[in-house]
């Protein structure tokens, strides 16, 4: 089945609003996983015609992921998922370093046990399924992408700053685009152990040694970044398709 071939669905007390909802989130699955490619056009009466909505619909479902970073808009071209580069790579990582790392420590200092039980929790639950698909190591097992991202909000949940992890997700969605390009890359090449880089920052946050976490979670966006520069031909290659 392809990215968009599918109609949404819904009872019948199902109004506009819900069905922008469905849509926006399916849109924004597509462009994290990158089925919908960095730079591709993004036609408001095909995506209507496709889904089966008003175009009021897909136009506020685009306004939406327009907000949250993930599409561009512009009068004379409109829609577009938004692009990738090097640069956004490099802006993106050591901002996300910034802020994830200010609400890691954060959330070391004031975390109760509550909290620390959630990470072990995360972690667990993290390190139980596979990182890829055994029938094809090109791909994330999607079950990880999920669980990796409860383990990250995890770590950071205790900082006591909504606007702080309100920024942080974001980037973490920013992230994820780039992870989704780069995963090739790391099959057959420069071996990476993504659970040891993992244990390092647990183990940091167990001994709630702050200045240890960050520098273990830096580390582990660094190492992902250095993977994506090593498929910049992949980037690139995107970039030339759209």
């Amino acid at each position: 089945m392809g990215p968009l071939q599918f109609q949404l669905s819904g009872g019948p007390g199902d109004g506009p609003r819900s069905l922008t909802s469905a849509l926006h989130e399916r849109l924004r699955a597509d462009i994290l996983a990158t089925r919908l490619l960095p730079g591709q056009k993004l036609h408001i009466a095909g995506l209507a015609k496709q889904f089966s909505v008003s175009l009021a619909a897909v136009r506020e479902a685009l306004s939406r992921l327009v907000a949250d970073g993930l599409v561009q808009a512009s009068d004379q071209r409109g829609f577009r998922v938004s692009p990738v580069s090097l640069a956004d790579l490099a802006d993106v990582t050591q901002t996300r370093i910034d802020i994830e790392g200010l609400a890691l420590r954060r959330s070391i200092e004031r975390g109760d046990d509550a909290w620390l039980a959630s990470v072990k929790s995360a972690w667990t639950d993290l390190k139980a399924v596979p990182y890829r698909y055994p029938d094809d190591p090109t791909v994330h097992y999607e079950e990880w992408v999920v669980r990796h991202r409860i383990f990250h909000r995890a770590l950071v949940n205790a900082c006591g700053s909504p606007w702080l992890l309100g920024f942080r997700d974001v980037l973490h969605e920013q992230s994820e685009r780039y992870r989704r390009l780069s995963i090739r890359r790391e099959v057959g090449g420069k071996p990476r152990d993504v659970e040891a880089e993992h244990k390092a920052i647990v183990a940091a946050v167990i001994k709630r040694d702050a200045d240890a976490a960050v520098r273990a979670l830096s580390k582990h966006f660094g190492i992902t970044k250095e993977f994506v520069e090593l498929a910049a031909s992949r980037i690139a290659e995107v970039s030339r398709a759209t």
